[in-house]
Parts: C-alpha cells; sequence; structure tokens
C-alpha cells in the first residue's frame, strides 16, 4: 500500500451535484487543496469518478517532509520542529517516517489534513487543465510525477 497524494485542479461552477459530494468526501472543497489518502479500493474508485476535477500520484518522503514543513498546520500555526517537540516529541522528519509506514495518521498529531497549495511556478503542462494528463494536460493520475508538480505548488 501507497500514500496518494490528490490536487483539486478545476474550481467549482458547473460541477454535477453527485461529483461535488464526492470532492466535500475527499476532503477537496477548493481549487489547489491538496490530501493525502491511502491506495484503497473504495479511495481509487472515487478519484476515478472525479477524474476530471484532480489528479493524484504517488507521493515520496521527501516531498511529503516539504509539504509539511511549508504548508503543514495545526490550527492556525505553521508547523515547525520546534512545535512538533513540544507536542509530540518527534520532529518532523521522524513524522514523515511514521506517516509514510502507515504507523500514524495526520490527525494523530492534530496536523490539518488539507493542503493550501499555490498555482504552479510556469504553469500546468502545455495542453492546460481540461484535458487529461497522458495527452499533456494536467488531470487525472500521473504517477510520480506528482511530486515535480507538488514541489512547484508548495
Amino acid at each position: 500500500m501507497r500514500r496518494i497524494a490528490v490536487i483539486r485542479i478545476r474550481g467549482r461552477v458547473g460541477v454535477s451535484p453527485d461529483i461535488k459530494r464526492t470532492l466535500e468526501l475527499l476532503n477537496l472543497k477548493r481549487k489547489y487543496n491538496c490530501v493525502i489518502v491511502k491506495d484503497v479500493p473504495s479511495i481509487l474508485g472515487m478519484l476515478k469518478k472525479v477524474e476530471n476535477y484532480v489528479t493524484w500520484g504517488e507521493i515520496d518522503r521527501e516531498t511529503m517532509e516539504a509539504l509539511l514543513r511549508k504548508r503543514g498546520r495545526i490550527g492556525k500555526k505553521r508547523l515547525s520542529d520546534e512545535l512538533m517537540k513540544e507536542r509530540t516529541g518527534k520532529n518532523i522528519s521522524q513524522i514523515v517516517e511514521d506517516f509514510m509506514q502507515f504507523k500514524c495518521e495526520l490527525r494523530d498529531f492534530g496536523i490539518k489534513e488539507v493542503f493550501r497549495l499555490a498555482p504552479p511556478s510556469g504553469g500546468f503542462e502545455r495542453k492546460g487543465i481540461k484535458q487529461p494528463f497522458k495527452v499533456g494536460g494536467a488531470l487525472g493520475y500521473r504517477g510520480v510525477k506528482i511530486n515535480e508538480l507538488l514541489r512547484r505548488m508548495i
């Protein structure tokens, strides 16, 4: 089993109620929100349903750590090693290691599960946000290339 990063690419206008509900269940209520989910069949079915609004792929440890350091929040406070040492006795690297090995979840530490990202520096791929990734767009499954996109959005 792996961890999957899911990023909402398209906005709210013109979305059918069924797809809107699925996006809410995935905790993707706004454009450029990111969540990290498990690679289980029920989640993959949800991703298949909303593939015209999101992009997803397998996240690696380095990107996950960068995401937590830059965009991680506990309440309104930014995540830092000092804050995590105070609360849990672990630093961010140890938390990422445990999280990637499925020993814990982000909510166990009080970390918000939704990461608010910026639009990617340099823009999306050459065909924009209405085409699938396979043909040069931004939507759908992109495998490990999600890490490159995430680094541009952090």
